[in-house]
Formats: structure tokens, sequence, C-alpha cells
């Protein structure tokens, strides 16, 4: 039996949770990845699970600058069976600001055969700037534009 949306939702929320969920393990083969609100130096889109999994196991570990008291994941169906909209937020503590701190994206998923092929990544990218203490690089790219 193959995982529906609703469960690969968990899925992704026990790997933000850093729970030992592969992200790339969750996608299809060439299944994709997209930021539409990509930080500067992030692509706006990964194609295919290894590209994927590259581009995971290359980037720097965010976990250092905060401390993750909890993930939620809610789910909304769509009419679409193969469609979720879920909003994954994690809280805790900031190290870089040494406060607490409080984090939701938007993900707008579609799974076929209990693979993800689609997987549209909405983040904030002033608050994650401010999470990851990426905020001076952000401003120095928007004056750039």
């Amino acid at each position: 039996m193959t995982n529906s949306p609703r469960e690969v939702v968990e899925r992704v929320r026990r790997m933000v949770a850093g729970e030992g969920v592969v992200f790339a393990d969750l996608f299809a083969e060439d299944g994709v990845l997209e930021y539409p609100f990509a930080m500067p130096g992030q692509p706006r889109e990964l194609r295919g699970r290894e590209v994927i999994r590259q581009y995971f196991a290359a980037a720097p570990a965010p976990r250092g600058v905060f401390e993750m008291d909890g993930v939620e994941a809610f789910v909304r169906e769509t009419d679409d069976p193969e469609v979720v909209v879920t909003e994954i937020e994690h809280h805790g503590r900031s190290i870089v600001t040494g406060g607490p701190y409080r984090f939701r994206a938007l993900g707008v998923i579609r799974v076929r055969d209990g693979e993800i092929v689609s997987y549209q990544d909405y983040m904030d990218p002033i608050a994650a700037a401010r999470l990851l203490g990426r905020t001076a690089e952000l401003a120095t790219a928007l004056l750039a534009r």
C-alpha cells in the first residue's frame, strides 16, 4: 500500500523535526521541488530525486542557528486527491537572536503512488533570513536588484 498525501506530509513533518527522515527519499525519481520565493543563493527549482538529494547534502545545516521545541503540520485537502496544501510550523529558540521564534511555511504537495511528484515550498524570505542569520545577505541581494 502506498502512502497517502496526508501520510507523506507527516513524513515531511518528521524530516523537519529531525526524526531521521531523508527529504529526497520522499520524492519520485523525477519529482520537482520549487521555491517560488527563493532566498538569495537558493535555486528556484530542483528537478529529480538525486538533484534534490545532492542539494541538501551540500547545503549548510540550518539547525545550528536554532533549537526546535516542536513541529506541527496542518493539512488541507483539495478537490484533487493527489494534492494537499500544508502549513508546517516549527518553533523554539533562535541562537542568532537569543529569543524565541516561530516559523511557518506553506507547501502545495502533489503525491502520486506514495511519492512527491511536485512540492511548491512557500517560505517568507525575510523570516527565513532572520531565523538563519542572513538578513544582511538578503538586504544586499535586494539592493542589487
